[in-house]
This record gives C-alpha cells, structure tokens and sequence, in this order.
C-alpha cells in the first residue's frame, strides 16, 4: 500500500481561537484565513479542490459547495505553541512542543563572533527581514565585500544569504552546518536555512532549488517507527530537512510547487509500500511572505488542475492525503506566518467523504498514515482511516 501526504505549505483555513496571542507588531492572527482572503481578493476557481472537499471544511466559505465531497475532510487545530513549518510538521508525526522554538530580533555579539570566526569573514544584517527585501538593501554589500547576509524572521530561523558568484555553494552549506553546530542549547533555533541567490543588483533572485535547512533534530516520531518497520518512507522538496534527514529510506529534491507535484506523482505511479511525504513550498515562500494573493491563487489554480491527475495515481488500495501546517494569509499584515486550521483531505477510492471534523491535533495525520501502512502507534495522535 502507498499512502501519499502532501503538505501545501501555508494554506490555512481559518484562524485558531488562540490567534489573537500571535502576530507582529502590526497586530494580531485574529480574524487571518489564507484560503477565503485570496478567493475573496482574486476571485481564484478551484473546482478540483471543492470537490475534493476543501469548500465543505468547517469555516471555509469562499468555495462554492457542490454534491457529495470525493474525499473525506476536515481542519487540523494545532496544540503546539508556534506557527512554523517545523512545529507544524513535527506535530503531524507525533511531536506536540509545549514550548516555541526560540526567536531573536538579533543574535547576540557572541554568537555573531562564533559565526564570523567558522566562516573566516565578517557578517551583513543580523536583522529580522523579507528574504527578497534584505538583497535588496544589502545585495550589493555582500558582492563587494564577500560577507554573509544573516537575518531572521518570526520564525525560529538563523538564515543566511550569499550569492553564488561570491560565494560557492558548498561553501554557504558549510558555513549553514557550522552555524547549526553553533546554535545549541539555548540558543537553539529551529532551522538555519542556506539562502543561495544571484543577478545583479536590483535584480537578485533566490535559488530556491538550492536551499538547504539544517534543522534540529526531532524526538522518535512515526517517521522513524514506519522505516524501523521495513517501510518505505520517501521525502519529497524539503521535507527531509524538517525531520534533520532522519527517517526516510530515499530523498527526492523538488524546489519548486511543479517539481514537487511531478516527481510525487512519479513515486505514487511507483506504488512503494510505505508513505511518500511531499511539501509543496511556494505557497509559502513565494506568495504568503511577499504578500501576494494574486500569486497565491496563481499557485493554487496550478495545484488545483492537477488534482486529477493525483486521484487517477492513486491505486485502489492506496491513500491521499493533503494538509497543511499553518498559514500565511497574504492579504494579512506583516510578512509572518498567521496562526490558523490546517486544512485535511483524505481520499480513498471508492470510499464516500465524510466530515471528519476539527481533529483536536495535528498529529492525527501521523497516527493515520501510521494505521493505514499496520503500524502500531501509541503516541499522540487519533486515526481518521475509519
């Protein structure tokens, strides 16, 4: 059996009843809802997604409903303190974190000095920024001097930006694996994230098929008890970076939302027996923190077309599922992730939808995946596989 997951990276429904104690210094997450603002704002038909069951999850009311939903759904509340992409995924395998990964609005002098001396050079930045903003504002700097560009955002991250004529790409993910080394205890953040990008001033543009996350390692999870168990488990775009590469059996690099959909369903036409656990980033890093619903929809209205093409890769014994680990409303303020429901559809051929309600976590999709491939899971987590 293969159970497929696919995480759209941000795609929220709706904000949580704790949204007001997250935000920015604009304000809150109350009131955010990523799905409904960019139908609102652009108008955007998913007709593909509706009928999935996406316009019959409680709280979505842009989408037009249609007749029975092909796939059962629902929304995911998350019980972890944060609004992440690693709280997010390490809770949909088991991980609740009753406490936020650390954020700074700087890093301290210590750290910096600590950095400085791995890489042999000074530093840019050490700001909280928009990854396209801060090449801008320092892009032509870092050209002329060779120094790394660090910032940070809301997130748990220590990200750091060189451009690939300056310096090479090796040398970026080395200076990213020695700042991992450096950013323990407490001062661990949850991911550095190497930021590769070239052109010339006033036209940088990010690789983002370069990218690399260096996470802190995760507890045991259901990844790791699904490969101990002799099944596949297959990370698909940046997936295997949020677990620390730890669990999977094979790695498939996708950094864009169309790679990441092609090589997915490659694997499903595969039939491994195991999970193929995929993340489909752009959402996220491209539309929700520029802020561009029109964009969003734009990336939306692509996934939505091919959704018949994931139905028809789906065999008869195998499960799709989609989900999504916070939001990022780009009609919202700020440039932060919103703290809001991810959305759950669960598709099984032949099997009629049902409302699968508000799960009280998010680490019901990991017990799912984990009933599904005959795993016994005693962690945190609900089956939905019914």
């Amino acid at each position: 059996m293969t159970v497929t997951l696919v995480v759209l990276d941000s795609v929220g429904v709706g904000a949580l009843p704790d949204a007001a104690d997250f935000g920015s210094a604009g304000g809150n997450d109350a009131g955010a809802h990523t799905i409904d603002h960019v139908v609102g704002a652009t108008g955007v038909a998913l007709p593909h997604l509706s009928a999935l069951g996406l316009a019959n999850i409680a709280g979505v009311v842009s989408l037009p409903r249609g007749g029975a939903p092909l796939a059962s759904h629902g929304r995911l509340a998350e019980l972890s303190v944060g609004k992440d992409t690693t709280t997010g995924h390490w809770e949909f395998m088991g991980t609740v974190l009753e406490h936020p990964f650390r954020t700074f609005e700087r890093f301290p002098d210590a750290i910096m000095r600590e950095f400085d001396a791995a890489t042999g050079r000074g530093h840019l930045g050490n700001y909280p920024a928009s990854g396209t903003t801060i090449l801008d504002e320092l892009g032509p700097e870092h050209m002329r001097t060779g120094f790394p560009i660090v910032y940070t955002s809301a997130d748990s991250v220590f990200q750091v930006a060189a451009h690939v004529g300056v310096v090479p790409l090796e040398t970026l993910y080395e200076w990213c694996r020695r700042a991992r080394a450096i950013l323990q205890g407490e001062n661990a953040v949850a991911r550095v994230i190497a930021r590769p990008f070239t052109g010339e001033p006033g036209a940088f543009v990010r690789l983002g098929d370069k990218r690399h996350d260096y996470s802190v390692a995760p507890p045991p999870n259901v990844l790791d008890a699904l490969k101990a168990a002799g099944r596949e488990v297959i990370g698909v775009g940046k997936i295997p970076d949020i677990y620390a590469h730890r669990g999977f059996t094979r790695e498939v690099a996708a950094g864009t939302n169309a790679l990441g959909i092609e090589r997915t369903l490659e694997l499903m036409r595969e039939r491994p027996a195991g999970l193929v656990f995929t993340n489909l980033v752009e959402f996220d890093s491209l539309y929700g923190h520029r802020r561009d619903p029109a964009g969003y929809a734009a990336a939306l209205r692509d996934l939505d077309e091919r959704i018949p093409d994931f139905l028809a890769a789906t065999g008869p014994d195998d499960a799709l599922l989609f989900a999504s680990d916070h939001g990022n409303d780009p009609t919202w303020h700020g440039t932060d992730h919103t703290r809001e429901y991810g959305l759950l559809l669960y598709y099984r051929p032949g099997a009629a939808g049902r409302d699968l309600g508000t799960r009280a976590t998010f680490a019901d999709v990991g017990a799912t995946v984990a009933d599904l491939l005959r795993l016994a899971w005693a962690g945190v987590g609900t089956s939905f596989a019914g």
